[in-house]
């Protein structure tokens, strides 16, 4: 029966996803391929294989961290903040896919530091939820001793927990993101919840915008938000899955 459910569970988002956004992906292709031949038209010196060439070599370096800014490079990606925010990724296994070690030597290594890597912040996150959850069951025995109250104080408290949670996880984030960013609050939403609960599509992702200007911290703040974010969203889940359960 479980495994019914699952399937059908997943059955439906598919249905709905496909119902969604297969109407936006044959409009986006129509539309890149009218541009590619409005391309060679105007344009009659540009050979079609040639062109063809210089997407892919565009995609494979933008994959790398390389963009163009007029007739300069930009770098940056794999500077020591890029590279702890890959690291942040990699073993919280979020797993962006928009950056990736193209080194034998930087695969190798990866595989070894996520082996680890991914053991030790999993130990991390479950000690800091313990924290949480300690904090928020000695805030409501403190309260039934002030108040005399029994089980309304840990409704109380679980629920300014809950909420607390959401403003500094869910909610206020993406208001940094629109000033870094310049992404709307929908588009910081769904980063935040899709990075928190290291679904990881990487369609997007912070500090990639070559015509922005990030301040020294932004990473480092972002690193720590997805560090305490994971550990608050995993309580979250694991109440989920004691009410399925």
């Amino acid at each position: 029966l479980l495994l019914v459910l699952y399937v059908g569970y997943l059955g439906l988002g598919a249905g709905v996803l496909q119902a969604l956004e297969r109407p936006a992906e044959v409009q986006a292709a129509q539309d890149l391929l009218q541009q590619h031949w409005e391309l060679l038209a105007n344009h009659t010196c540009l050979q079609g294989p040639a062109l063809q060439q210089l997407i892919e070599g565009i995609i494979q370096a933008y994959k790398g961290g390389v963009t163009l800014q007029g007739n300069t490079t930009n770098l940056g990606r794999w500077d020591f903040s890029g590279s702890f925010f890959f690291s942040i990724s990699a073993i919280t296994t979020i797993g962006y896919g928009n950056l990736s070690p193209s080194t034998v030597a930087g695969r190798v290594f990866c595989i070894f530091f996520a082996l680890f890597g991914i053991p030790l912040n999993l130990v991390l996150l479950n000690e800091i939820g313990q924290l949480m959850l300690l904090g928020v069951q000695h805030c409501a025995h403190h309260l039934e001793e002030v108040f005399h109250w029994q089980k309304k104080a840990s409704l109380l408290i679980k629920t300014c927990a809950l909420v607390t949670g959401l403003l500094l996880f869910l909610l206020l984030p993406p208001l940094l993101f629109s000033d870094k960013e310049g992404w709307s609050y929908e588009e910081g939403l769904y980063y935040s919840f899709v990075t928190l609960s290291t679904i990881g599509f990487g369609d997007y992702v912070i500090g990639m915008n070559p015509d922005r200007t990030y301040p020294g911290w932004y990473k480092n703040v972002i690193s720590l938000w997805i560090l305490f974010g994971m550990a608050w969203l995993a309580l979250i889940i694991k109440f989920c899955i004691n009410f399925l359960e």
